[in-house]
């Protein structure tokens, strides 16, 4: 039996183009969906099994990567979106109607990925975008209702896939992190 991870990825993972430029997300409303434009291909594609990311029904993982923020400009029906928590991390702005999660933006400065948007890429219009990665969060499905005993079918698929499974985020982000917290610390001393 084949685990299904997310609908982009469950056939196979396709390949960026490699030189994709521009795109527009849209939400899945019929009526006055709202329309995201990005500049620019993304960043650090990945399988996410945490519970705060959008989900398409059915799917054990989101997929989402990051896009820097002066990039994303909402084009149309920008009305419709709503700061789904305002106290988290990344602040996800979703439709009021269909409850998509259009981009997710961490508003602290002192935040490692401040100045990146969190998108989902299946959301957009055009493909070639950068392919997924990785997973990361991979055990977080458990806290979704995965039970426990899938997480060798799941780590086992997802390598199929080419999506090294982790438990947090890939070793070049958490690099990233640990470097930016060296940095602010060394400025305080």
């Amino acid at each position: 039996m084949t685990v299904h991870i997310h609908p982009s990825v469950d056939s196979g993972v396709k390949k960026g183009s490699g030189n994709f430029t521009s795109g527009t997300l849209v939400c899945k409303c019929k009526d006055r969906p709202v329309k995201v434009g990005i500049k620019g291909d993304v960043a650090h594609n990945h399988a996410c099994g945490c519970t705060k990311c959008w989900k398409p029904e059915g799917a054990i993982f989101s997929v989402v990567t990051v896009v820097p923020r002066e990039n994303v400009t909402v084009l149309e029906n920008g009305d419709k979106l709503h700061v789904i928590d305002a106290s988290a991390t990344i602040q996800r702005h979703a439709c009021r109607v269909c409850g998509t999660h259009m981009f997710g933006r961490i508003e602290n400065k002192g935040h490692p990925f401040y100045g990146l948007d969190f998108i989902h890429p299946e959301l957009f219009t055009e493909s070639g975008s950068a392919a997924p990665e990785f997973a990361a969060f991979v055990s977080s499905v458990i806290e979704s209702g995965v039970d426990p005993s899938q997480m060798p079918a799941i780590r086992s698929r997802l390598k199929e896939l080419g999506l090294e499974p982790y438990d947090c985020l890939s070793p070049a982000l958490m690099d990233a992190i640990s470097t930016h917290l060296a940095k602010s610390k060394a400025k305080a001393a």
